[in-house]
């Protein structure tokens, strides 16, 4: 999955890169989202800033189109570089992007901005190597969608952790707005039975793959900001639920047509 690092150490990614593409692939919904709210061109360039691996740059780049894939960790780069060399992976992060201004036609973010050191110098430097008119999608969630995560039962610190690094919706806007992009479209994104990413979310109708610690140790929450006691007791609270059929009672208690993350669609303004 396309991450960047961790917002006070990049070294989780380093540690978990080997084995993210175990339960971290490209999902194909998502994948045709981002292509169709990128909507990229034969001939142009384009950015996945945050990449990680590769999963979801390969994606588009499987369809036919020029990539870069920019991301802090030089294990997952080099896991990425195994995929192909056709894409350029390069290191780099969100606030310092290797490359010359209006470079891009168009970038795309994908569960990464809430690793993003600084939102505003962020946006700053994506504005800057896109083009005028260009699109910058990302897709993230907000506190007020992960607040309906019925995790939150189970994993109450972990959770609120999590949490508070995701940007509020009217400051994501507000540093993407003072970097010249405007938001030209918000859509929710629910999380689907048949999803093949399993990032943080991806158990919301399936709970068992929360005790498979491959699973979770794809997943930055778990990975880096768990508490080993807070889990072992969360899992064993969400067995007994589940043996004893609580457990849809919880997550009905968590029920909510907010979303569980969202697709951002973003468009560089001209210079006034």
């Amino acid at each position: 999955m396309c991450k960047g690092a961790i917002s006070d150490s990049p070294g989780i990614y380093d540690l978990i890169g080997t084995g993210y593409n175990n339960t971290r692939k490209a999902d194909p919904f998502i994948s045709e989202r981002l292509l169709e709210l990128l909507a990229p061109m034969a001939g142009e360039t384009y950015l996945d800033i945050g990449c990680g691996t590769g999963n979801y740059t390969m994606a588009m780049a499987g369809e036919g189109y020029a990539f870069y894939g920019v991301d802090p960790s030089v294990p997952m780069l080099g896991e990425a570089r195994l995929k192909s060399s056709k894409v350029h992976w390069v290191q780099g992060s969100s606030e310092k992007i290797p490359f010359a201004d209006s470079f891009f036609a168009g970038a795309m973010a994908t569960l990464t901005i809430h690793h993003w050191k600084d939102l505003n110098r962020s946006f700053a430097e994506l504005s800057r190597v896109l083009k005028p008119n260009s699109r910058l999608v990302v897709f993230t969630s907000l506190p007020e969608q992960m607040n309906g995560y019925w995790l939150n039962h189970y994993f109450p610190e972990m959770m609120k952790d999590s949490i508070v690094r995701m940007p509020e919706l009217d400051v994501l806007i507000a540093a993407a707005s003072s970097a010249r992009l405007r938001l030209a479209k918000r859509e929710k994104y629910f999380v689907h039975d048949t999803l093949e990413d399993l990032f943080l979310y991806a158990g919301k109708h399936h709970p068992e793959i929360y005790f498979d610690p491959v699973v979770r140790g794809g997943m930055s929450s778990f990975t880096a900001l768990s508490n080993k006691d807070e889990v072992t007791a969360g899992l064993q609270h969400l067995r007994k639920d589940l043996d004893k059929d609580q457990f849809k009672t919880v997550k009905q208690q968590y029920a909510n047509d907010l979303g569980d993350y969202s697709f951002f669609s973003f468009i560089k303004e001209t210079a006034p």
